[in-house]
């Protein structure tokens, strides 16, 4: 699990909540651990609390009561959300937990007895009942007013929209289906309508996230069209922003994509967690063992749109993974040449299936094959960055520093996990959220440097 952004700390924030508290008003912080979905889940609470008149804390000191909203995927993450939880205690003293660990009230508490409240993921009323108790609020109809486009933990211009919640697959290694549920797609004109707010205020870049994007829509029993994320693709993709796919499961229907990326309508650009690449690992993971025809559809994608740019996730120590089977995910790495990349060690979580596998891979095997695999995915990326020398790339602004360098990102690179292109001359009239047109002229590991 990659650490989650400092932004996202109430300690640390740098979060785009711009109002003044009023005196008196009751405060609330939020702590946001875990993947895009779970911050916006954390959008949503908040978005809420605003509009009951509670005021939004960005520090543990002006808060009267800390959320927290915990990930729960890996032990590496519970840990991760013991420790937030224990932070915030010291901190602010009023601590209320959600979330993914939410699902194992049990365990937090018996970590951290003095937590006022512990609810599950998405259950927003039961967080909002709890915040009630310990923080009864005190609205003022007259000055409380809540932003149209509800409260954002990410920069103004770029936002992540959840699509659907839930899952439908059976992966061992994977507890989110019972800690969140089957596929719950939300209806299209309410994605497409929160869509167009986040546009109207500002907005320059829509996230699309779900746990299965590609699987969105096929939960509707009177459903149309056979592959419903098409259609909201394409209306997404007339709004004017920037839109990139996240959590892309490699169905045979998302070749039905690319032709959109082809028209310009979405970024060419396909987030896919193919997890491995031999067929008796992706066997015991649960998942289609059908690597080579991947190749196949990575191929075509390609031909069709030459400029896309794919992302993917690996697992590499899975039980059972033997040296052959790993010599087989780097020689498909060096076949696929995907863009970017990253690798997770594998890890038991309790209650998933894998745990009961037997011939789990030693920590020092993990580790060694980690390593191999990270520089074999570091060297692909350094060539296939710098077949970009000397290309003219349209990027989007994320930051200017006090030294006048820009970092921004190119169509080809998704905020907090791809790479950066960095400007670092005449830039004095740029502005965040700024999207401009660079000539690359220095490439590296995993970065662009470019001038306008």
């Amino acid at each position: 699990m990659s650490q989650n952004p400092p932004e996202l700390r109430p300690d640390l924030s740098r979060a785009r909540i711009a109002e003044t508290n009023r005196d008196g008003q009751p405060t609330i912080g939020m702590v946001s651990l875990g993947c895009p979905k779970a911050l916006v889940d954390s959008e949503r609470i908040l978005t809420r609390l605003r509009a009951e008149g509670y005021g939004i804390s960005a520090e543990y000191a002006g808060a009267d009561a800390v959320i927290v909203n915990t990930c729960g995927f890996l032990d590496s993450a519970k840990a991760e959300s013991l420790d937030a939880i224990g932070e915030a205690l010291a901190e602010n003293g009023r601590v209320i937990v959600t979330g993914c660990l939410g699902a194992e009230p049990d365990y937090i508490t018996g970590a951290h007895p003095k937590v006022l409240a512990v609810t599950g993921p998405h259950q927003y009323e039961q967080v909002l009942d709890a915040v009630h108790e310990a923080v009864p609020a005190a609205p003022d109809p007259f000055v409380d007013l809540l932003p149209e486009a509800g409260i954002r933990l990410t920069p103004r211009h770029y936002s992540y929209l959840k699509i659907s919640e839930g899952c439908n697959h059976a992966c061992r290694f994977c507890i989110i289906p019972d800690m969140r549920g089957r596929l719950q797609s939300r209806p299209h004109r309410a994605v497409l309508r929160e869509a167009e707010k986040l546009v109207e205020s500002g907005v320059r870049e829509l996230l699309v996230i779900s746990q299965d994007t590609s699987a969105y829509g096929t939960d509707w029993r009177d459903r149309d069209a056979k592959a419903p994320i098409h259609a909201l693709a394409r209306d997404l993709g007339g709004l004017g922003a920037w839109v990139r796919l996240h959590y892309v499961y490699p169905y045979p229907h998302v070749r039905g994509l690319i032709p959109l990326m082809a028209e310009g309508l979405i970024l060419p650009y396909l987030d896919i967690p193919f997890q491995h690449a031999h067929p008796d690992t992706l066997r015991r993971m649960a998942r289609p063992a059908a690597a080579a025809r991947t190749l196949d559809e990575i191929a075509a994608w390609r031909a069709d749109c030459p400029d896309i740019a794919l992302r993917s996730t690996f697992i590499v120590g899975y039980p059972g993974e033997t040296e052959e089977e790993f010599a087989t995910l780097l020689d498909w790495l060096d076949e696929a040449q995907l863009d970017r990349v990253g690798c997770f060690q594998y890890e038991n979580v309790a209650g998933a299936r894998s745990n009961a596998l037997p011939d789990h891979v030693p920590d020092e095997i993990k580790q060694e094959r980690w390593e191999r695999f990270m520089q074999k995915a570091q060297a692909i990326s350094e060539i296939r960055l710098a077949a970009k020398l000397g290309t003219r790339q349209e990027v989007i602004v994320d930051d200017i520093d006090t030294d006048g360098i820009a970092t921004c990102r190119t169509r080809a690179d998704a905020p907090e996990i791809d790479g950066c292109l960095f400007i670092d001359e005449d830039t004095a009239h740029l502005l965040v959220g700024d999207i401009v047109t660079v000539e690359v002229d220095e490439t590296g590991e995993y970065d662009l440097w470019g001038r306008l």
